[in-house]
């Protein structure tokens, strides 16, 4: 499902235009980013949570030429699937 699916299914099921269930959904992401930009975590009960995680700098190797080059310490955002998510897959 892409984000146009998803916005037509929104709109269906709450009853309203596809152009205020595509601001919903835009808000609802643009928030979650808002959030982990700041270094908050976000915690959507039997959907899943999205955190922050710091990966330290290492030494790593051009896979084309087998050179060594340092790769810098980086954040990056982790979504951990949630207990409702989990038995949704696996029951399907």
């Amino acid at each position: 499902m892409n984000k146009g699916e998803l916005v037509a299914l929104m709109a269906e099921e709450v009853g309203h235009s596809k152009t205020d269930a595509e601001k919903a959904l835009t808000w609802v992401v643009g928030s979650v980013l808002k959030a982990l930009s700041r270094g908050e975590d976000v915690n959507l009960v039997g959907f899943g949570s999205f955190h922050i995680q710091s990966r330290a700098a290492r030494e790593g190797r051009n896979p084309k030429t087998g050179e060594k080059m340092h790769i810098a310490a980086y954040k990056q955002p982790v979504f951990r699937a949630g207990k409702k998510m989990k038995e949704a897959c696996n029951n399907s």
